[in-house]
This record gives structure tokens, sequence and C-alpha cells, in this order.
């Protein structure tokens, strides 16, 4: 679920602006994963541009205290949300932590890096959402940890069934900032792509394990 069409149509344009979001059906890109896709999504390059930076920092501050209220921590999920959750943590006036993929095997084994108290209120920030699965492996941790999760905030999502499924299952409310359907009727709107090629990365969509084989 985004927090609202207009900020999902905005962070779609800046995200194709700088090549954050590639689309390319014709010459599909290969996931870690193995899966085939049609599009690649970096969103650490939104780092490197002060004014988009800027932008995101302030709609996930404005968004999550307007849904979620304002939490005691801000949790940024390794290695991708570190840098946009402190900044979020920040702009919030709130303490920062991040959840690494997993515990450390040497020192004091934290899986969770920074000052955290059992019961506190956290909302946790992430980059991008697939199927789910990392994300929610940090949510398991602070929880461990003893946080109280409000919500996650993500800049964006592919959209999965698969992930709507995981997140209701670890009973997680995601709200993003833009999401693969607001991208698509963006990137046609603005001529990034073609009808032919919208189909295309509709197809995608519905089953991607599966698309290209």
């Amino acid at each position: 679920m985004i927090f609202n069409k207009e900020t999902a149509e905005k962070t779609a344009e800046l995200l194709l602006q700088i090549n954050a979001i590639k689309l390319n059906p014709g010459n599909p890109f290969t996931w870690a994963s193995g899966w085939k896709s049609p599009i690649y999504c970096d969103n650490r390059l939104i780092l490197s541009f002060p004014a988009i930076r800027n932008y995101v920092r302030d709609e996930f501050a404005k968004n999550i205290e307007k849904q979620f209220g304002k939490p005691d921590v801000i949790a940024g999920v390794a290695t991708g949300a570190i840098g946009i959750g402190m900044l979020v943590a920040e702009s919030l006036g709130l303490p920062f932590v991040y959840v690494r993929p997993e515990a450390k095997k040497h020192g004091r084994l934290n899986q969770v890096e920074g000052f955290l108290q059992k019961g506190q209120n956290v909302v946790v920030v992430e980059d991008l959402i697939s199927t789910g699965n990392s994300s929610l492996l940090a949510v398991e941790a602070l929880r461990a940890a003893g946080a109280n999760i409000k919500g996650m905030a993500a800049i964006f999502t592919y959209g999965f069934d698969v992930a709507e499924q995981n997140f209701k299952n670890a009973n997680i409310d995601l709200l993003t900032l833009s999401n693969y359907q607001n991208l698509l009727n963006l990137a046609v709107a603005k001529k990034y792509i073609t009808e032919q090629e919208e189909q295309t990365l509709r197809e995608w969509n519905v089953s991607p394990s599966t698309w290209n084989i």
C-alpha cells in the first residue's frame, strides 16, 4: 500500500530520472535469485542526489509520523536502507539502529547494531521490497531484541502477491513511497516505455519466477 498517489507518482518519476529504476523488457536483467527481470531497481543511487534524497527523507518523515505515530526508534535494514534510514531518524530527531542480515560471528555477536531497549516502538525503513523475506528477517531480529514493531516503510515495492502474503502472515503493516503500478502508469505517460513494453512488464509481475524461461 502506498502512502498516497501524489507521492507515488513523484517518487517513481525521480527514480526513473536518475536510473535508480531501469526498464529493459527487450534485454532482461538477471537477479541474484536467478530470476529474469525486465526491471532493475537500485535505490542506493538516491543518496548521490541531494535534492532527491532530501525529498525521500521528508516524505518518509512526514508519512511515517502520520501513519504510524512517532516511534521511539527508526531501524534501517542493512545495507540498502542504512543511509536513508539514518536521514529519516535525523529528521524526526530519533535514535537510529540498523539490522544486519545475520548476527556477527565475532565481538558482541550483534545482529541489531545500535542502542535499542526492550519495549521501544520501532518503525523499520527499507529501500526495496521484492518477496519481503529479507525485510521480515530484520523484523524478526528486532522482535527478538524486544522491539515493538509499528510497521515498515519502504521506498518501492514490486507488488508481488507473495510479498503481500508474507507481510500479512508476519502481521506487519507495509507502506511505500511508490510501487510497481504507479511506476508503469507514469512510465507509459512519460514515454519511458511503449504500451507493448508495458504489457511485457505487467506479464512479468504476475509470475516473475517463471517469466522468460
